[in-house]
């Protein structure tokens, strides 16, 4: 497969142009090891394409993009889904639909909803162990699509767990009410190239971004909206509305990885997820019976470390020691996160670091009450308390308090009380359970 933005780059910068356009760099870099990567960083020039005009070399790597998926457009974008979410929820407010989102979403949705002056009807999951995963109760769907009238469907799928919905059902049920299925697929870019293709245009979404550097070998911030056949009504208004949030100068080091990720998942990618597959497997049997892990995506590797009498804090810790750093650790939780990059000797690696870390760890039941979060009492819009005048406080210090700009850390980024909700008990507890010892809060407003 071409690559044509790539192909654009390594072409001018071998020309040795002199450089009387931005960046300043000039193509010269501060360090000699950097200096290949300075040259290929480029502005609009002539020749060179506009990530939100596309009409040239950037269009045609979208094109072969959107023939690797099979959808009716996928656009680029260098500012990860963050910006793809921006824009799918652009054309829900177009279109004048209300937003029902299942409530594990990324702090970027709520963000989003702020700057679009939108109010989200939250589906709360049935959360099993944390508030990062759970499971999405198709009844209580059905019941608010049914009471919405014109709505959209916002699902987080596969979650941060690698915890994936069952897409086809949203899909059905979606599509029977007049709604579109709108999916954050930030963790799942190669789900269209597994053995069973589970991606989720595939199984019936309407739109959904994927991260690619989180899964592909793509840089940071590098991601793609995809538009389905069945929602190809959408394909030209989706550049628009990427283009009201997305930077005037977007990295042509990042398109050009998502560039050559096509090349890479055309040639390469479906027999390095076989191989992965086949070593993620034989890890996982590997600590059968020592350890517990979640259910769902292969390259997720999921621990449940409290379930299997560990903390998980302490065995990322233990791993770190040993030059092994994880995506994510809370008391109950550790994620490894690998991908179809990941090479054989590394699962070596995690292997003899898992054995060396278990041995050291203390090993012990870990009790850990239940998380059994409620949907708080809103009190004001999200777009309302994210732009009122706020103050960070105590979590210890905030019941009665409404919440402003959510502020949990990414990762995870999955937000505990939604900004423009009163944060109760429950709550305050929750963050505690997380480590998040302050929060924003609204001023002058107390309901307690």
């Amino acid at each position: 497969m071409d690559t044509p933005i790539y192909d654009f780059l390594r072409k001018y910068a071998a020309g040795a142009p002199l450089r009387c356009h931005m960046p300043g760099h000039k193509g010269y870099a501060p360090l000699p090891e950097l200096g290949e990567l300075y040259q290929l960083d480029i502005t609009e020039i002539a020749g060179a394409d506009s990530l939100f005009e596309a009409n040239g070399i950037i269009c045609r790597s979208e094109r072969n993009m959107s023939s690797l998926y099979d959808t009716a457009d996928t656009l680029y974008s260098a500012g990860g889904s963050t910006l793809c979410i921006q824009a799918m929820l652009t054309a829900m407010k177009h279109e004048e639909r209300r937003i029902i989102a299942v409530r594990n979403v990324h702090r970027s949705f709520l963000n989003a909803a702020a700057l679009l002056g939108l109010d989200v009807e939250w589906l709360m999951p049935e959360y099993s162990g944390g508030i990062l995963s759970g499971a999405i109760d198709l009844t209580a769907a059905e019941r608010m699509l049914r009471q919405a009238g014109k709505a959209c469907l916002y699902v987080t799928s596969p979650d941060y767990t690698g915890k994936v919905a069952d897409i086809p059902a949203l899909s059905e049920l979606a599509h029977r009410y007049g709604a579109p299925l709108l999916v954050d697929n930030a963790h799942g870019a190669h789900l269209r190239f597994t053995e069973k293709n589970t991606h989720p245009i595939a199984l019936g979404a309407d739109m959904c971004c994927d991260s690619a550097h989180k899964m592909l070998p793509a840089l940071t911030g590098a991601a793609m909206l995809h538009i389905s056949h069945t929602a190809a009504h959408y394909a030209g208004k989706m550049r628009q509305y990427m283009g009201l949030f997305g930077s005037t100068s977007p990295s042509y080091l990042i398109m050009a990885s998502l560039d050559l990720c096509c090349r890479y998942i055309s040639d390469s990618i479906e027999g390095d997820i076989r191989r992965n597959t086949k070593k993620l497997r034989e890890l996982r049997s590997h600590f059968s019976g020592r350890l517990r892990f979640a259910e769902g995506d292969i390259f997720h590797i999921s621990v449940l470390a409290a379930e299997s009498g560990y903390s998980g804090c302490e065995l990322a810790e233990l791993l770190r020691i040993r030059g092994i750093e994880c995506e994510y650790a809370d008391e109950e939780l550790l994620i490894l996160l690998m991908s179809p990059m990941s090479r054989s000797e590394e699962y070596e690696r995690l292997t003899d670091g898992l054995e060396a870390a278990l041995k050291a760890a203390v090993r012990e039941p870990v009790r850990l009450p239940p998380v059994t979060p409620e949907l708080p009492e809103r009190a004001m819009s999200i777009r309302e308390a994210v732009f009122a005048p706020a103050e960070e406080i105590p979590s210890d210090e905030a019941e009665g308090r409404i919440c402003g700009a959510v502020n949990v850390p990414c990762p995870p980024a999955v937000p505990i009380a939604a900004s423009g909700e009163i944060i109760d008990r429950r709550c305050i507890d929750i963050l505690k359970r997380y480590g998040i010892q302050t929060i924003n809060v609204v001023k002058n407003k107390n309901f307690s």
